[in-house]
């Protein structure tokens, strides 16, 4: 069997040698040419610019949306109700997120407006440029961001960095805003989240303490406990004091 393979493979190596340009002209093989712009001098250049700065934005856009918005905090938030139900995957992470993301749409829309009126619409008519489009387009959302901030956070990166405090918020550079912002939202979602947990855990203990008492010690009180948290969270309405909380927390900017 070997042997046919070799012979087989000698008589194609072969037939490729004996008629090498009958077998490149009858295939030639397609020419490909490749075209950035319109080849009409700077035009083209600006616009092909301007194209790679559109993808790049686009792929940023999800860090954009978790750290520029109030995404972080709502999420951490409401993945702490589902750690101190203990259902494990239920809310589901596609339930969850989905919520976030609406939540945070309704939470931004005040900021998300402004940010329409007065840098994208102008811009689109062609009353601005794009800087100042930027520039008009970030103020709407650093305010969002300066009024969810705790000074100190701020004042840890400017003192970093060595710039001088802004005098407004204008002034503020979304290098050292951005960060704080951050940090500000993972500190208030975890007070949050803190306190979601406190009546959760009362529920544990005492389930905990009951079965030691009746010795049964080989019961996992997890098992009694879950019905009753989720007894306790439904009857409360748990799902609308969290998101009531959430929205509360949100106070609109300075």
């Amino acid at each position: 069997m070997r042997r046919n393979f070799v012979m087989l493979g000698a008589l194609l190596l072969m037939i490729l040698l004996w008629s090498p340009g009958q077998a490149i002209a009858a295939d030639p093989i397609p020419g490909i040419e490749l075209n950035i712009g319109n080849g009409e001098g700077s035009t083209g250049a600006s616009s092909t610019v301007t194209l790679i700065l559109l993808i790049t934005i686009l792929s940023l856009a999800p860090s954009i949306l978790v750290l520029m918005t109030s995404f972080t905090r709502i999420v951490i938030v409401l993945g702490f109700v589902r750690t101190a139900l203990g259902t494990q995957q239920m809310p589901p992470n596609q339930v969850l997120i989905g919520l976030a993301l609406f939540l945070t749409l309704f939470v931004m829309s005040p900021t998300i407006s402004q940010m329409n009126q007065t840098a994208v619409q102008p811009y689109l008519k062609g009353e601005i440029n794009q800087t100042e489009a930027l520039d008009k387009a970030a103020l709407p959302l650093k305010q969002f961001m300066m009024a969810q901030t705790r000074e100190k956070d701020l004042m840890l990166f400017l003192n970093y960095s060595k710039a001088e405090k802004p005098t407004g918020v204008q002034d503020t550079p979304l290098t050292a805003l951005l960060p704080a912002f951050a940090i500000s939202e993972l500190k208030s979602a975890f007070q949050m989240g803190f306190m979601i947990f406190i009546p959760f855990l009362v529920i544990d203990m005492i389930v905990a303490s009951t079965l030691m008492s009746m010795g049964m010690m080989m019961l996992p009180p997890v098992m009694i406990s879950l019905p009753f948290k989720i007894l306790l969270f439904v009857l409360v309405d748990g799902w609308y004091l969290v998101v009531k909380s959430l929205l509360l927390s949100f106070h609109p900017p300075v």
